[in-house]
């Protein structure tokens, strides 16, 4: 029996566990050497012999007996087809779900920082390595939606990384939520992008990266003992930066709705993934005030044919997280633009993300109800789900 049944769901966020060799057979010699201290510095030795016990655990048969009464309990390297793409079509066969969107995870993170580092070549280098491992993790079944990285950081590549990130197959572009070093998501030069996925019927997305990224670097230097996230480490969510995190999307979404990028390219759609939907409601307020107030002074404003919160109702959807409020956040901002999503195998995730999500979301309309589970991500998708 899976964990979910009875209805069609999509996963709007799920993700690969990579091993230290991941990127082994996908990146060029030169990248792959380049690339070495900085894979290195993700796996110490507790990581390392927590991957060996794992591949144990995934070859033994007692284990994989209780495969389908642990599916979302066991997390991270511990999950079934966490990083053996042979056993994901045995994971999404025991979750019910339709299809998973896949993204990488310290593929994401590695990424995020060289997108800030001067050197460009790497940067590109390494995107064009994880999406090809992600690419060929996802070919193990049709259900696996691979999630592609477009760095920002040069214009021109951009675009080149985008071409390639879809000639691979990748059903959706991820592009980094925080701004590129030397100019604005929304800078004109990336139009080739937007243009690029709008042909091919598939998403821009925003995802999570370092958490922490979003604060100063001083906001740690508390005088108090540090404070572990949700892995024991230093990886992830603390309760500072998720007040913080859902800076970096508003700030990206605003940029591409009033320097019109969502104005010219009408049908492009964009999913703020694992960021929270909490902030959706007063942003949508926050956009029209600030429409109100300064479009009678900025040319930009008063090219735009329908209000900046339109904009989002029409082209943005949002997976909140589920400790959050879902249902009163529908309520607020409306019912097409919230998603489901399980974060599956991260232990953030939680071991039973369907029930709270139900229980936020109890007592609103079945139609509703099927547009967060089904509907919403469909309209996101587009092309991406041909292939089920």
């Amino acid at each position: 029996m899976p964990y979910i049944e009875g209805q069609l769901i999509h996963d709007a966020d799920a993700h690969v566990m990579e091993t230290e060799d991941w990127l082994d057979g996908f990146a060029t010699e030169a990248v792959s050497l380049r690339l070495r201290a900085e894979i290195g510095r993700h796996f110490n030795d507790r990581r390392r012999d927590e991957i060996s016990t794992c591949r144990a655990l995934h070859a033994d048969a007692s284990y994989r007996a209780d495969d389908a009464a642990e599916i979302m309990h066991r997390k991270n390297y511990r999950a079934t087809g966490a990083f053996i793409k042979e056993d994901r079509r045995r994971a999404l066969d025991l979750i019910g779900v339709a299809s998973q969107l896949v993204f990488p995870t310290l593929g994401t993170v590695l990424l995020e920082r060289l997108e800030h580092d001067s050197d460009v070549s790497l940067i590109y280098g390494a995107a064009s390595a994880v999406n090809r491992a992600q690419a060929d993790f996802c070919a193990a079944d049709r259900r696996l939606l691979a999630v592609g990285y477009v760095p920002l950081a040069d214009i021109h590549r951009a675009g080149q990384a985008a071409q390639e990130a879809i000639a691979l197959g990748c059903k959706a572009l991820l592009i980094p939520f925080a701004c590129p070093r030397d100019h604005a998501t929304s800078h004109i030069g990336l139009d080739r992008v937007w243009a690029q996925a709008v042909e091919a019927g598939i998403p821009i997305l925003l995802h999570v990266g370092v958490a922490d990224r979003v604060l100063p670097a001083a906001h740690a230097n508390n005088g108090l003992p540090p404070e572990t996230d949700f892995h024991g480490g230093d990886e992830n969510f603390r309760s500072v930066s998720y007040m913080s995190i859902p800076s970096g999307p508003m700030q990206a979404l605003s940029m591409l709705i009033f320097d019109g990028v969502l104005e010219r390219f009408p049908t492009l759609k964009v999913g703020v993934i694992e960021l929270g939907a909490v902030w959706l409601p007063g942003f949508l307020r926050q956009l029209d005030a600030a429409f109100d107030a300064f479009a009678r002074h900025e040319s930009r404003l008063q090219k735009l044919s329908i209000k900046p919160s339109d904009y989002v109702r029409r082209q943005v959807r949002v997976t909140p997280y589920p400790t959050e409020p879902t249902g009163w956040i529908i309520e607020q901002a409306g019912p097409q633009m919230c998603m489901f999503s399980s974060d599956f195998p991260h232990v953030e995730g939680g071991r039973n993300p369907m029930r709270r999500f139900q229980n936020a979301t109890d007592g609103l309309p079945q139609d509703t109800l099927d547009n967060f589970y089904r509907r919403n991500f469909e309209s996101l998708m587009g092309a991406g789900l041909d292939s089920l």
